[in-house]
């Protein structure tokens, strides 16, 4: 069974609590149970973590990249000036970004990422749904 991280940064623990008109009312806890079992029914193994910690956040993408890891990162703010955590995801062989919220259609300090070039995709806008799409994208081209 494939293992896939899925990385959630800064802020995201507070999903559920935290503008629930933008990010929803779902929490973390909740979020990461669903991916859990997604994970189950397209034959990935699936651990989701969540910090605040910008250096604990490029330990597990080290980790990733040591162990050959796909990765499902949600980086939160530092999508937006961590060049310290781009450096780091540059390193994982097979990275997909996501964010529920629309960030090109946020405020302009949001609508810049300097991950996404070292991703193999980005999925923005989708809710919590655009992790499910992630997953099924690594279950099928991961091997």
């Amino acid at each position: 069974m494939k293992t896939v991280l899925v990385l959630n940064g800064v802020n995201l623990g507070r999903l559920g609590v935290r503008e629930p008109d933008i990010y929803g009312t779902l929490t973390h806890a909740q979020l990461a149970e669903h991916l859990v079992g997604t994970g189950v029914g397209l034959g990935l193994q699936v651990e989701v973590r969540q910090t605040d910690v910008e250096a604990t956040m490029i330990a597990w993408l080290h980790e990733a990249a040591d162990q050959g890891m796909a990765v499902v990162l949600n980086p939160g703010a530092w999508t937006h000036y961590s060049q310290a955590i781009a450096d780091a995801a540059r390193e994982v062989g097979y990275l997909v970004e996501v964010h529920i919220s629309n960030i090109f259609a946020r405020e302009d300090f949001r609508q810049h990422s300097v991950i996404s070039r070292f991703a193999k995709g980005v999925i923005v806008g989708l809710g919590p749904a655009g992790y499910d799409y992630a997953l099924a994208h690594l279950a099928a081209l991961v091997p």
